[in-house]
């Protein structure tokens, strides 16, 4: 009689053997595999020019897109501190904007662009304004006033 390694009968076990008494767990089916869920979009640095060319305007953004072009975190600023309007670091509508080049950092997510306010005195005042890329809709997410 010639006997076989332990190794092979152990495995003829298991084949063999119901699946109930099987000393060796079934293997469990493979996980459904999900759908790759889409990125948002990254807004680039035309797409943030753009934008914030469009939302400020000449004079300073509308009432509509105070409403509904901004992150929540501005309009709560605002209600804190109704004496100023913080998205445009002054108090009075200004006679004229220009919005600077639009610097991105995709590792922060963000891109932000310094905006000149010019007023009726004659003077010059700057802010910074910035965006998130993932935005969606594409809205002012901050702003960070230079003095």
């Amino acid at each position: 009689m010639k006997l076989k390694p332990y190794s092979l009968g152990a495995l003829l076990l298991t084949l063999l053997a119901p699946a109930a008494l099987s000393p060796v767990p079934a293997l469990a089916a493979p996980a459904a595999v999900q759908a790759a869920v889409p990125a948002p979009p990254m807004h680039t640095a035309d797409a943030i020019g753009r934008f914030l060319a469009g939302f400020y305007g000449d004079h300073g953004p509308s009432h509509q897109d105070r409403e509904s072009r901004v992150s929540q975190v501005l309009k709560d600023r605002q209600k804190e501190t109704p004496d100023v309007d913080v998205l445009l670091c002054g108090q009075n509508e200004p006679m004229a904007i220009a919005i600077g080049p639009v610097t991105v950092a995709q590792s922060a997510a963000v891109g932000w662009a310094t905006v000149t306010t010019h007023w009726e005195s004659g003077e010059t005042d700057t802010f910074t304004a910035y965006v998130r890329l993932d935005s969606e809709p594409i809205r002012l997410d901050d702003v960070i006033c230079a003095g």
